[in-house]
């Protein structure tokens, strides 16, 4: 694909290409600072936008049954396969990933999309989702209720966040068209050309009603003045955003719903019986160094504090550092490079702010950047290498337990007994996942029930699924994703729960032949 002569990436709204004609924003390259592209918003008609997207997106999706719709996702899938080389360039010029990690991103949200298809396909020819039996009202049986769910008559706005482009857009998109509820994408401006490339694909294919799919590439400015009480809003973004968007009436006085996932201080537990030597604990070592490295730290599902029994935490401390020590950082067009740089220098700099924070109150342990030889970067880049810090005494800290550094940055936590270690996790407020690590699966299950309420995911790992487990921070379609608290109290995939959000549930109530035709065209939404 041809990347020298930057260009203007058009916005797709009422069923047209449209460039913004205000202010452009530039794309860069986070390796080189090369500009990419440029992307405005600027003069854009929103309130045809949403009109289009709603009247006749929502009306052409909503004719379509569930397996039809399910049938358009695996078009999505073969149009996104038929492109993925040019996905990865773009990954590799506008996010600096290396090729594995662009996986994550890309081949992540295909398998997705896919997941979603299959799991569609299982609901055929029905319009309506049906929630439990009938219920009789009457001691005759004659009047009688049965909850529904029909896709709520609105639009889905996804306000996306600038580490997934591909993902964040199709992990969430797959669940609203299966839904029948059309898509509108804002994606974060830095890393946008992704996300508009595989919109441009997928509209150009003609797999999708005119309508169902939008992306407006730019500034934010106005799209929540548009949201109505049936649309939907999924932000996936920081804390502090998310408590803005929270005030604003579309949710406050529109009573629009909204999914948020914010910051996420997420743990890594070994524990007691995992000692230095056996298999649980390799185990843990090699995750902790990943979750580290893979998109370079950039990950809302990463491992931020690495929490050990304290007898343990040298040796935890050696290992890790040795598996960190081999990671080759700089440019990913290197085949050498393992790990390629944040995304921008504004990240770089948030990073790097972060980790002297830490260090305030936690000894550093391994810092890659004290000797960095970045390969074919130079200190210009947005390169950052993995930093390991340190707290012995981890009930000593604050800021490790409150302070998310978003790159490859983790801190090992020390533990005195497994009661204290549940209570450190908790001490995030709320967090997407949490992994524990040992050699006896029974013995899992305490800290497992005890973190639960606290976290959005449980993540466990003993000797037996060593090879099959399916790592701390990937996001599997058929697992929720989301948490409570600092989290954001979000919820999204975790298989066909995925469809509640886009739906509105209604409890129709009256004689009992009625409630019983309510069956007719429909199927149980799966529990």
């Amino acid at each position: 694909m041809d990347m020298s002569t930057p260009a203007l990436l058009e916005n797709y709204v009422a069923g047209q290409w449209v460039a913004g004609n205000g202010e452009r924003t530039a794309l860069t390259d986070p390796v080189t600072g090369d500009t990419l592209a440029y992307v405005s918003s600027a003069g854009l008609d929103l309130d045809a936008a949403f009109t289009f997207a709603r009247e006749t997106g929502g009306a052409a999706l909503r004719a379509l049954s569930y397996g039809e719709r399910a049938q358009r996702l695996s078009q999505i899938v073969a149009t996104l396969q038929a492109n993925r080389d040019e996905y990865y360039a773009i990954a590799t010029a506008n996010s600096g990933t290396v090729a594995a990690d662009s996986a994550v991103d890309i081949d992540g949200a295909i398998y997705t999309l896919s997941t979603y298809a299959k799991l569609g396909a299982s609901l055929g020819d029905a319009h309506t989702l049906l929630d439990g039996a009938a219920v009789p009202l009457a001691k005759d049986a004659s009047f009688a209720v049965r909850h529904i769910f029909r896709p709520t008559p609105g639009v889905a706005l996804f306000i996306n966040a600038f580490n997934f482009p591909s993902w964040g857009l199709w992990e969430k998109a797959a669940g609203a068209l299966l839904a029948g509820v059309p898509v509108i994408v804002k994606p974060a401006t830095a890393t946008a050309w992704l996300t508009q490339r595989m919109v441009a694909d997928v509209i150009g294919a003609g797999v999708l009603p005119s309508g169902s799919l939008s992306v407006i590439c730019g500034s934010a400015a106005g799209l929540l003045d548009r949201i109505g009480p049936f649309d939907v809003v999924s932000f996936t973004g920081s804390a502090d955003t998310a408590a803005t968007l929270r005030a604003h009436p579309a949710f406050a006085e529109r009573s629009a719903r909204l999914n948020v996932e914010a910051d996420s201080l997420n743990s890594a537990i070994l524990l007691p019986d995992a000692t230095p030597g056996t298999a649980a604990f390799d185990q843990f070592v090699r995750e902790v160094a990943r979750e580290m490295t893979v998109k370079s730290g950039q990950k809302c599902t990463a491992i931020r504090r690495a929490m050990v029994p304290i007898e343990h935490f040298d040796a935890a401390a050696a290992t890790i550092a040795e598996r960190l020590a081999k990671t080759v950082v700089g440019n990913p067009r290197n085949e050498s490079v393992k790990m390629g740089s944040l995304v921008s220098l504004a990240q770089k700099r948030a990073v790097l702010e972060g980790i002297a924070a830490l260090q305030t109150e936690a000894q550093t342990l391994y810092d890659g950047n004290r000797d960095a030889a970045f390969v074919d970067a130079d200190a210009n880049s947005a390169c950052v290498a993995p930093v390991l810090l340190g707290l012995r005494d981890g009930a000593a800290g604050k800021r490790v337990h409150d302070t998310e550094v978003f790159g490859p940055v983790a801190t090992l936590v020390g533990y005195r007994d497994l009661d204290e270690a549940v209570t450190l996790a908790k001490r995030g407020q709320g967090s997407l996942v949490v992994s524990l690590y040992g050699n006896d699966a029974l013995a899992m299950r305490a800290p497992a029930l005890a973190l639960a309420d606290a976290h959005g995911r449980v993540h466990a790992v003993d000797p037996s699924v060593a090879k099959t487990q399916t790592g701390h921070g990937n996001v599997m379609p058929q697992s929720l994703h989301g948490g409570p608290g600092r989290a954001g109290g979000g919820e999204e995939l975790g298989g066909l729960r995925a469809l509640r959000f886009y739906h509105v549930r209604s409890a129709v109530q009256g004689p009992a032949a009625l409630v019983e035709a309510l069956t007719q065209d429909a199927a149980e939404l799966p529990k």
